[in-house]
């Protein structure tokens, strides 16, 4: 295999076994068709080309009625060979979306038909499982509940993206250059003994802003961003020209807000008004009040806001972690004065830890019973060769009907959201602290920390278990839970 179509698919260690041709929409469901296309998007003033998935009206993504069929005809309108992953809905393991896996990529002009039920209501997405979601080759996927129909709340979709002039490739080829700048290689007994004396807590206080936590770790020897971004994107525009959302005076708005960056994290900041934290990677949670909300890497999170009764303007930011960078949206009334919002904070963004995620209580836990399996993983990294490991990244093999248990310990210097395909799992602890957590499919280890994780085997095929880091996926963090007989 040539390295560049190696780096394309990201499909480390999977054997391609079957297409998805075969794949059928029912004659009884209307199909939605959405285009994988290519645009050209001003950036700072200059053009570049870049991704699009659209529907057929030109609109980003799609949304959907929870409890219907996920009836989509996608379209390849580029040169290009991709294919799209359906981050938060749990399809069968032929449409899930990775390369090879066992799906083989959707060839150029090519169309292909999915059709799987779309489950329950939450704030998803989706993007190419390969270096192109670099190139904004991503959209929200909204699916609506009955109840969120019903409901008096204004509905605004944030799509957040880090953004490069350059390409992919040369991204990836800079973080594995000598000399890259990135430290030395993780000592495993070092990173032993300095997660024995920092894993139990390292959160500051927190106050009504209930989000934010600074850990009281040395700084200077992490890694927060590794890469430097021409661009901070929110909807596609930086905050030079940011979108404005009309609003009434008075009135309640849900944000649905995606992280769609490869390699940011960021805070959503509320500003001058409070917000609500109703739910976490689409599923719904005991609400928080606060106005800084922690997202990492593939995960989104749904804050509801009651605006004051007279006019005005109400930035919604999203803060670069350890950065002064930020980019946003705006919330503003019909006679609202609208001013100018640097896209530089005077001062850096929070850097950020697992103190919200302890506070979180789904209402929606899963049935209390003890484990069936468990494994015990390591995130290590060198990150002077840039390169990043699950352990020894042997697949973790269950049994359908099995309840999974995952620990994982990050024993490296940077964080790492890490997701699950094909199901939704319970964080139930952190750091040797049980809890009945959120229900989600991404959770984040910030370095030095340690995540238990639960789900129900109910999905047969061999899902990767990754992380949501695109380029620490691209160089070996990705693992697979393979059910008895998957392949």
């Amino acid at each position: 295999m040539h390295r560049r179509h190696f780096l394309k698919t990201l499909a480390i260690g999977a054997a391609a076994i079957s297409p998805l041709g075969a794949a059928v929409a029912r004659a009884s469901a209307p199909v939605t068709d959405l285009i994988i296309r290519k645009r050209v998007l001003e950036v700072n003033g200059k053009p570049a080309t870049v991704f699009g998935l659209t529907n057929r009206n030109g609109g980003a993504g799609l949304v959907l009625d929870a409890e219907t069929q996920f009836n989509v005809r996608l379209l390849n309108e580029t040169a290009e060979e991709t294919l799209i992953h359906w981050h938060g809905l749990t399809p069968p393991w032929s449409m899930d979306g990775v390369p090879d896996n066992p799906a083989t990529l959707l060839n150029a002009k090519e169309t292909r038909l999915y059709d799987f039920p779309v489950g329950n209501g939450g704030t998803h997405w989706m993007h190419a499982h390969t270096l192109q979601e670099q190139s904004l080759l991503a959209a929200p996927l909204i699916v609506r509940t009955a109840g969120d129909r019903a409901t008096d709340a204004q509905e605004v979709v944030v799509l957040l993206h880090d953004f490069s002039f350059k390409s992919p490739e040369e991204l990836l080829a800079g973080l594995q250059s000598e000399g890259s700048g990135h430290g030395m290689p993780m000592d495993h007994g070092d990173m032993s003994t300095i997660l024995t004396s920092q894993h139990a807590g390292h959160q500051m206080p927190v106050g009504g802003d209930a989000a934010t936590a600074m850990p009281t770790r040395d700084m200077q020897t992490m890694d927060f961003n590794d890469i430097e971004y021409d661009a901070y994107l929110a909807n596609d525009r930086t905050l030079d020209d940011p979108e404005v959302v009309q609003v009434e005076k008075g009135g309640r708005v849900r944000l649905r807000i995606i992280n769609g960056a490869t390699a940011t994290a960021f805070t959503i900041d509320t500003g001058s008004v409070d917000g609500e934290l109703i739910a976490v990677d689409g599923i719904n949670i005991v609400p928080i009040v606060g106005r800084r909300f922690p997202v990492f890497m593939g995960q989104r999170v749904d804050v509801r806001v009651k605006l004051p009764a007279g006019p005005g303007t109400f930035p919604i930011l999203a803060l670069r972690e350890g950065a002064q960078e930020r980019t946003g949206i705006v919330l503003a009334t019909a006679d609202a004065q609208l001013g100018k919002i640097d896209a530089l904070g005077t001062e850096k963004g929070p850097v950020l830890d697992l103190a919200l995620e302890k506070q979180f209580v789904s209402l929606t836990p899963l049935a209390v019973r003890p484990p069936d399996r468990h494994y015990a993983l390591m995130l290590t990294g060198d990150m002077a060769k840039y390169t990043w490991q699950i352990g020894e990244s042997e697949p973790l093999n269950v049994a359908k009907g099995q309840r999974v248990q995952i620990s994982m310990h990050n024993m490296s210097m940077m964080a790492h959201p890490m997701h699950l395909h094909g199901h939704h799992f319970q964080v139930v602890e952190i750091n040797g602290e049980k809890l009945t957590g959120a229900v989600r499919d991404t959770v984040v280890l910030p370095p030095m920390t340690q995540v238990t994780i639960e789900f129900d085997a109910k999905n047969q095929g061999r899902w990767p278990l990754h992380c949501h880091h695109l380029y620490h996926m691209a160089t070996g963090m990705m693992s697979f839970v393979t059910y008895d007989g998957a392949i």
